[in-house]
């Protein structure tokens, strides 16, 4: 099967302007070959994420200076430079974009990488994939209402378990196979179009230094700092900076000592409300997700804001999608089946200020 799916359809799909991306072109073709040819540059591109649903476009690089234009949610722009500002201090990374400038505390940086879809999956199993589009839509079949779409999206960065791949609703803007997603919240499935996720490969899963005795492996978080480290025998072999809770009695993240339990690489955080508008709370396929917490509290990739070394969470260590990858794999238990998962022989967290 042959069909083609251009950076028009998919912008159009989405209810996006063109504005923001003018000056390129994209065509890529679907084929049954290995891979996608495309002409577009979309190695500088940004989509607006995160609450509130709009944020703005300064004349400077400054949230003091005036304001340009405001941003609606999902909005896709171009960047043409970074630029180290004089505050927040904290994180004082701006872009500067067409009208002038955005912070990258509200934005996540995308890609248009299409996949070729696998051709089946025998029954009873399930890969793990990620999405590499800046997002797919969901939809979702019933014998009574036939195909819905539903009110949230599949974003870049998340992770998802596809259990079938199937025909999907018949669209104008894609007619090739569509995934079937498993969703242990919400309990039964829905679809998404496959040329947006690709198929996890097992030497990406491969665990790091698994030799070393759960007891040789700890983390420490600082809260003050905003700082993580990842140790082994006593020497960090990791550190980065992450976003915890929000100050309140609802959204702090815990301190103490504590060892993770469970693991696990895709978790839908949020309401399960299958219908919920843009705001509300549905974070579908959250990436690389270890608990250390009974309560719920994580450390977790992170694909609705790029705000790290301030607190932005509900609770949870929010972290780079790529670093908590890392520290996904080189945490105890190995994985989310290990034999180890036993309360008490995770490894060990250690959480302060």
């Amino acid at each position: 099967m042959s069909y083609r799916f251009s950076r028009r359809d998919f912008l159009k799909v989405g209810g996006l302007s063109l504005a923001g991306l003018a000056f390129g072109q994209f065509t890529p073709t679907f084929s049954p070959g290995p891979t996608y040819l495309t002409n577009f540059d979309d190695s500088d591109l940004i989509r607006v994420a995160g609450a509130p649903k709009t944020i703005s476009v300064n004349i400077e690089p400054s949230s003091k200076s005036a304001i340009y234009r405001w941003c609606d949610r999902d909005e896709l722009i171009h960047v043409y430079e970074e630029v180290v500002a004089e505050e927040p201090k904290y994180n004082p990374v701006w872009f500067r974009v067409w009208g002038g400038y955005i912070h990258r505390d509200r934005v996540q940086r995308v890609k248009f990488n299409f996949n070729q879809p696998i051709a089946s999956l025998p029954d009873g199993t399930k890969l793990l994939a990620e999405v590499t589009v800046p997002w797919v839509e969901v939809w979702r079949y019933t014998k009574f209402s036939n195909w819905t779409k539903l009110g949230f999206k599949l974003y870049s960065e998340s992770v998802h378990w596809i259990t079938a791949v199937e025909d999907g609703p018949d669209v104008p803007w894609y007619q090739g196979p569509w995934y079937r997603i498993f969703d242990e919240l919400i309990g039964y499935p829905y679809h998404v179009p496959a040329y947006g996720l690709r198929v996890v490969p097992a030497a990406e899963l491969v665990p790091i230094t698994p030799e070393i005795p759960w007891e040789s492996k700890h983390v420490e978080v600082n809260l003050t700092t905003q700082y993580l480290k990842a140790y082994e025998y006593g020497k960090v072999v990791f550190q980065t900076n992450i976003s915890s809770g929000l100050p309140g009695p609802l959204t702090s993240t815990s301190t103490g000592k504590f060892n993770i339990d469970p693991k696990t690489p895709s978790k839908h955080m949020g309401n399960g409300d299958l219908f919920a508008g843009i705001d509300g709370y549905e974070l579908p396929g959250v990436p690389w997700t270890s608990f250390f917490t009974g309560d719920g509290q994580a450390f977790h990739g992170t694909y609705w804001h790029e705000n790290f070394g301030s607190p932005m969470s509900h609770g949870c260590i929010n972290m780079r999608t790529s670093e908590a990858k890392w520290l996904f794999r080189w945490l105890r238990p190995i994985s989310a089946y290990d034999a180890v998962n036993t309360p008490g022989f995770g490894t060990g967290v250690e959480i302060h200020y």
